[in-house]
């Protein structure tokens, strides 16, 4: 058991983990510099809390910096603690949650404090892809510090004192935190997508318990609970939920389980875990519609693919792959979003997601609820770039763009009565779901309410699947 004095630091442990069950490590640890008077300074465990113990019994690692010690401030043994933190991690497999209030580098241990962290980086490029890495952001991150949670898998702010920057708002040209607050848990969660969930202190803790209960507990593990639900259960309203996918997948998901990430920043793109069978899987899917607890429309979007969904979307895949977490595709997508803004990285993003898609070994089904229409189909796990297997519901469209569209270019010059008798005819030969499932574009036409056991019964075959890959270090995508 942890003898620390119950601060602030100390508690949100104590909050986070199972009832007594923290063991700190390095508590009698404290800064070895006396540069600057550091000598007539007290800096008990210089600054941070490190330690493991567990979240529902599931083993996880723990540092927590305490702000009342030279407001938490990382110097060098501050550093060196989450680095052997993170030796410990990788040793036995379990992951890493870091409670961030510091106020950056401590200027009086210069570089001393410099290379505490770029120590504390290179464990967690170390240790990304080995084990799951999150971060709880509940005061000042700033600086060298930014760069923290964004080398971890998920994080998470405090919804008023959270503050996460590289420069601060007062420092960019032309702006001030009045004007705009970048360091803000609404900016970071809404515009860089960095942040995957907002809230209070509590919620927070919350989160990341359920977070852990849903991931591996490393790459070599499963995430796996006994299953409760009927492996046969129909959904009868699902052909309802296709354009609010995150419905969707609680209505498929075992006991209506969701759990997802980044969901205030490109809400047209839904990236979750759910569970099918009591095993996590990935889910990917488009949006064009989000309902309220209530059932009343609260937004609408184009149901096209935009360049902030592409990125949301390839990076989730990527840590999917990484921790062999198969993943499932819903798929409803017209095309790509026609903004100025978006164009600027509409290229590269779509890229990294059809690499993503393209590179991942682990089981893939993709289910066309809606349309599905060029390269942005392609892009969002189809047949031609390795999903394992491509269920439709029967209205779907499969092809290359919208039936008039493409018979206005094909016949320009004729007149509006040809043009739609030729549109006619190319939906039901070219974007008809059957002419796709004819040609192996799709391998079983199915039943909404019939979605659940279809991919169940998908993921369960492909269980053994292996995937052999060209011999190479890494990939440039």
């Amino acid at each position: 058991m942890s003898n620390t004095a119950q601060s602030l630091a100390g508690t949100r442990i104590a909050s986070l983990l199972d009832d007594n069950s923290f063991v700190e490590i390095g508590g009698q640890i404290t800064a070895r510099s006396t540069d600057f008077n550091m000598a007539a300074m007290e800096t008990p465990s210089d600054g941070v809390i490190t330690g493991y113990g567990v979240i529902d019994g599931n083993l996880v690692y723990v540092y927590s910096q305490d702000a009342s010690v030279m407001n938490g401030t990382v110097g060098e043994m501050h550093a060196k603690k989450i680095a052997k933190l993170y030796e410990f991690a990788q040793k036995t497999g379990a992951p890493v949650i870091g409670l961030v209030d510091c106020a950056g580098m401590r200027l009086q241990e210069a570089t001393d404090a410099l290379n505490g962290f770029g120590q504390v980086y290179m464990a967690q490029a170390m240790a990304s892809g080995v084990i799951p890495q999150i971060t709880a952001i509940f005061g000042t991150c700033g600086g060298g510090m930014a760069l923290i949670p964004a080398l971890t898998d998920f994080t998470f702010m405090e919804e008023k004192k959270g503050k996460l920057f590289v420069n601060s708002p007062n420092a960019l040209d032309g702006n001030i935190a009045s004007k705009c607050d970048t360091a803000a848990a609404k900016f970071q969660s809404e515009e860089t997508g960095l942040v995957d969930g907002v809230g209070t202190e509590a919620d927070i803790l919350a989160q990341i318990r359920a977070l852990v209960g849903m991931l591996p507990a490393n790459n070599e593990d499963e995430a796996y609970t006994e299953c409760t639900d009927n492996l046969n259960r129909a959904c009868p309203d699902l052909a309802n939920c296709a354009g609010d996918t995150g419905i969707l997948l609680s209505q498929i998901s075992d006991n209506g389980v969701v759990f997802e990430t980044k969901k205030n920043y490109a809400k047209d793109m839904v990236t979750a875990f759910i569970r099918l069978n009591g095993a996590t899987v990935g889910a990917v899917a488009n949006r064009s519609e989000i309902y309220g607890t209530d059932g009343t429309l609260e937004e609408t979007f184009d149901g096209t693919l935009s360049a902030k969904g592409a990125k949301k979307a390839a990076a989730f895949v990527k840590f999917c792959d990484a921790f062999g977490i198969p993943v499932l595709t819903i798929t409803n997508v017209k095309g790509f979003k026609a903004t100025k803004c978006s164009e600027k990285f509409m290229a590269q993003n779509v890229a990294e997601l059809t690499y993503a898609f393209a590179d991942a070994t682990v089981p893939k089904v993709n289910v066309v609820v809606g349309q599905a229409y060029g390269s942005a189909y392609l892009a969002m796990n189809s047949k031609s770039i390795g999903a394992d297997m491509v269920f439709a519901w029967p209205n779907a469209e499969i092809g290359m763009m919208d039936a008039k569209a493409a018979a206005k270019i094909m016949y320009a010059d004729e007149d509006l009565a040809t043009i739609n008798e030729k549109a006619a005819e190319y939906a039901t030969l070219q974007n008809n779901v059957t002419s796709a499932a004819r040609r192996g574009y799709v391998d079983t036409i199915i039943e909404p309410e019939d979605t659940r056991k279809y991919v169940i019964g998908a993921f369960e075959m492909l269980y053994s699947k292996r995937e052999d890959r060209p011999d190479r270090k890494h990939g440039t995508v």
